[in-house]
């Protein structure tokens, strides 16, 4: 696949929620195919949280001609976030101010800080209107955040295993993953590969919350005569090591600390209300087996959200599913977009 991988350079600060600045800030971007002469056809996706730019690659089974996400049909942008290691500013970015890279001095930044970014390059690349949005997880959350401050912006949008707050259950695993990478004497030394070995525990735990019981019973269950080197450690170490290989432990505490701050009511009332103000026609869709972001999460979006439609996967990939579901998301969002058309040529 001929990727796009653009930077947009913002040389101006850019206010955070929280009241600091950052001097400036630069965005990784990948886009697909081309914008039609009345820019109609834009597809936006929003990235999950150690996923990047790069959508053809982690939402391969989307991606094609004749799939959801078809670079012959639509222009797609997909924007890595702020705070992460693809491109965009984050922890280990250099500090105009100081020459040096932030890394623990990085501030804290929120979901409503990272579309507030993307709302300066959907700007830059000219975009007034959006066909349709996408995202799962952490993507989910910030798609969502972003049809609320620009509710007229989307058409329609498509949310997968993400919610209008992140839970107690879900900062939990966070925080366990944070202790994991503080409890390594080199997190916080001034050098890219700091906090390597809390990294690889952080991601251990965060594997946990992603699969389920049956899951691992399955796929990692030893003879019966074993009583060493189980699959279950192996596999464990090895998503840690995989991790290792693509990112850092400074992007990875600061994502995990942003995804926290996901509340779509903050500051604006009761979470219920601040929904009933998403314009877009909504696709709202669960996996079954999902214990990280349940299905009663993403049930409250649908039941709030006006112009909403609402489909669970069965699936026994658990919160991963929303990666590796494809053919029957394909096939959901599919019917979704010409219901769609459907509509507007009944309206129009």
């Amino acid at each position: 696949m001929n990727t796009n991988t653009q930077t947009f350079q913002h040389f101006q600060e850019f206010s955070l929620e929280s009241g600091e600045t950052l001097p400036e800030i630069q965005i990784a971007y990948d886009t697909y195919g081309a914008m039609n002469e009345d820019k109609s056809n834009v597809v936006w996706i929003c990235h999950a949280l150690t996923a990047n730019s790069e959508v053809h690659d982690w939402w391969y089974g989307l991606f094609g001609e004749g799939k959801v996400l078809d670079p012959t049909k639509y222009f797609i942008v997909c924007a890595n976030m702020l705070g992460s290691c693809y491109g965009t500013t984050g922890p280990t970015s250099t500090n105009p101010q100081t020459g040096q890279s932030y890394y623990r001095d990085f501030p804290l930044i929120t979901v409503r800080d990272m579309v507030n970014a993307h709302i300066l390059l959907r700007k830059h690349l000219g975009i007034e209107q959006i066909y349709f949005g996408g995202g799962g997880s952490m993507g989910c959350q910030q798609l969502l955040e972003w049809a609320i401050i620009e509710p007229n912006l989307f058409e329609s949008i498509f949310l997968v295993a993400g919610n209008h707050r992140h839970s107690p259950w879900g900062i939990a695993f966070n925080e366990s993953q944070r202790l994991a990478i503080e409890a390594d004497s080199t997190f916080g030394e001034p050098r890219l590969d700091a906090g390597a070995k809390g990294l690889k525990a952080a991601r251990s735990i965060g594997i946990l919350s992603y699969r389920h019981y049956d899951a691992f019973l399955q796929s990692q269950l030893d003879e019966e005569d074993k009583v060493d080197d189980f699959k279950a450690s192996s596999y464990q170490a090895y998503q840690g090591e995989k991790l290792l290989k693509r990112f850092d432990a400074y992007s990875y505490w600061t994502l995990s600390k942003t995804m926290d701050t996901h509340n779509i009511a903050r500051n604006r009332g009761e979470a219920s209300e601040v929904l009933t103000g998403v314009k877009a026609r909504t696709l709202v869709v669960s996996i079954s087996s999902d214990w990280l972001f349940p299905p009663s999460e993403q049930q409250f979006l649908h039941q709030h959200i006006p112009n909403s439609s609402y489909f669970e996967i069965e699936s026994f990939y658990g919160h991963d599913g929303f990666l590796v579901e494809f053919e029957k998301i394909n096939t959901i969002i599919a019917g979704f977009l010409q219901q769609n058309k459907l509509l507007e040529m009944r309206n129009g």
